[in-house]
């Protein structure tokens, strides 16, 4: 068992990360800005989570509080967009970011639509050195923007309950991703701000399973995500080559 209290000073946050996605904190929840192509992604992402989560605790997804009784991390929250449906699915939600900027754009836009989320300007290690534990630990899109994500997976893992999920979403270290996922969304398209990702930070389907499996998680179900340009719209693929989301569970 990793010792996450010791290792804590060991940081995984990338200060310029944190700090570009700081400068855009008042964009989070414009569906025309810099976050355009995140509210396009958001709903696939959040169905996906909705139905693994419902599988593997034997909810309903048909119910309106599918989510009700677990207990959800998300870490790397920025504005909330994907936190607030999740405290909507009936979940009690915990989202951290290491930008205050960010939290403050979160509790400011839940607090308007009076949705109860609990947000925390903090990083993975703290709320592990505070000993928090959740049902389920969201790591959307956050990975490739972290200084060390073996250390970053293994800090997560430790909150997960017993029994409990990791769901990670990220991009795939391939040419293909270098070519959609940065010069065409970032530069042809505009569909993210120049410089929003760096290609050699992205880590391969193989790097995150040895890195889960090391945290003494199990690969329970990997999923690719695609751009469907005549439907316009983000949807499941078997295709990784690019975004990809896997799903890992912790023994009981």
């Amino acid at each position: 068992m990793v010792n996450t209290r010791a290792r804590a000073a060991s940081a995984t946050v990338d200060d310029a990360e944190v700090e570009r996605f700081s400068r855009l904190a008042g964009e989070w929840w414009d569906p025309r800005g810099p976050m355009a192509a995140l509210h396009k992604f958001n709903p696939v992402r959040l169905a996906y989570i909705r139905d693994r989560a419902t599988a593997h605790f034997s909810h309903d997804p048909k119910k309106l509080d599918c989510l009700g009784g677990l207990r959800i991390l998300d870490i790397g929250c920025g504005g909330g967009i994907l936190a607030e449906p999740l405290a909507r699915l009936g979940a009690d939600v915990v989202g951290a970011d290491p930008s205050a900027s960010n939290i403050a754009v979160a509790t400011e836009h839940a607090a308007a639509a009076g949705v109860k989320v609990d947000y925390r300007s903090t990083t993975a290690e703290d709320l592990a050195a505070a000993q928090e534990s959740f049902d389920l630990v969201l790591a959307m899109e956050v990975v490739e923007h972290v200084a060390d994500v073996r250390l970053f997976v293994e800090t997560c893992a430790a909150m997960v309950k017993p029994g409990g999920l990791l769901i990670v979403a990220t991009l795939n270290r391939t040419l293909k991703s270098f070519a959609l996922a940065i010069v065409g969304a970032e530069y042809v398209l505009r569909w993210l701000p120049r410089g929003t990702h760096q290609w050699d930070k992205f880590v391969t389907p193989n790097e995150l399973e040895i890195a889960l499996e090391q945290s003494g998680m199990r690969i329970a179900a990997e999923k690719g995500v695609i751009y469907n340009l005549f439907a316009d719209r983000w949807q499941l693929s078997a295709d990784m080559d690019v975004n990809y989301m896997v799903v890992a569970a912790k023994g009981a």
